[in-house]
């Protein structure tokens, strides 16, 4: 069943006052007080819809509250239930020290559609439509994925982009693209930006790849899907905790690689709205009394990916 296309400006409303709500922590080196404030607007905006909500992804548990917490219900009530899956502020370092890119994503879908991810790392590929589903996967080697998708494309290994986290874990990855002599869009955050890349064209990115976030890779999942590309993500747990707490949420093969209309089903409506500016959207903006904010918003089944800009005048 399709979501209410009037859920879109509700959604629209509650990552804008979230990021809205960070303004005035953007370059004051106070990353904790931008997230709870965030966090905090979020909360509040959600519990004003007439909707029974239950956060599947979260800022971790219930004993780190004031964090949006898994299995925290939210909502009015009503005849709406709805998964959430909830990053307040993505890229908390990039507000602190107003770098561009910091954003405020939520992701809702109906009840038992999100995947309930657990918070680990996820190995993951993001790859534009314009490649064939089976040309890439998890499971080929670096260099059978770049190759494949050249082949695809009909381009040079030279000429395809591949963005990834600049993170030690993925040295080997980076060795093998300069091996290849493939160009490398290197982020220091933004897991869910990051992905988001190879949706368009004009953001010059062929592969989204390596290990980032469990819960971001959902998010990311939940936007790309209305762009019809291709996801694919596997879990990785690191000890016995983490293999338990995955077991307690129903995931039975650890070792199992996801595809996207496993992370995604049905329906689901996905909002990002800039607090920093970055590629997806520009930053909040004071002018004339007024918070100009600029929001990412996907809907599968209206066919919806558009950038809707408002205005929110400041309540003195």
């Amino acid at each position: 069943m399709a979501l209410n296309k009037e859920l879109i400006n509700d959604i629209i409303t509650v990552t804008s006052k979230a990021a809205i709500s960070c303004y005035d922590f953007i370059g004051k080196n106070q990353k904790k007080n931008a997230d709870k404030a965030a966090t905090d607007s979020m909360r509040n905006e959600i519990n004003k819809l007439s909707i029974n909500g239950e956060v599947v992804i979260g800022e971790g548990e219930l004993d780190n509250a004031p964090m949006l917490y898994i299995g925290e219900k939210l909502g009015s009530g009503g005849n709406i239930n709805l998964d959430i899956a909830v990053d307040p502020v993505e890229g908390t370092n990039f507000v602190a020290k107003n770098l561009p890119g910091a954003l405020s994503v939520i992701s809702v879908a109906e009840k038992g559609n999100l995947f309930n991810a657990p918070e680990t790392y996820m190995d993951k590929i993001a790859v534009s439509n314009k490649i064939p589903f089976e040309a890439t996967d998890l499971d080929f080697s670096v260099e059978k994925n770049i190759k494949n998708i050249a082949d695809s494309l009909n381009k040079d290994l030279t000429n395809i982009t591949a963005c990834l986290l600049d993170r030690p874990r993925h040295k080997k990855i980076i060795d093998e693209l300069i091996r290849m002599k493939v160009k490398m869009r290197l982020i220091s955050d933004g897991d869910v930006s990051g992905a988001l890349m190879v949706t368009d064209d004009k953001y010059d990115v062929d592969i989204f790849l390596g290990i980032g976030g469990g819960p971001e890779g959902v998010l990311a999942a939940s936007a790309i899907d209305a762009y019809q590309c291709k996801f694919q993500g596997r879990f990785i747990f690191d000890n016995d905790k983490e293999i338990e707490r995955a077991k307690k949420m129903g995931i039975k093969d650890l070792n199992k690689k996801y595809d996207l209309n496993e992370i995604i089903k049905g329906d689901s409506i996905f909002c990002a709205t800039g607090i920093t500016s970055g590629d997806l959207v520009k930053g909040i903006n004071l002018k004339d009394n007024k918070y100009i904010t600029q929001t990412l918003v996907t809907h599968k089944s209206s066919n919806t990916c558009k950038i809707v800009t408002r205005e929110d005048t400041i309540k003195t």
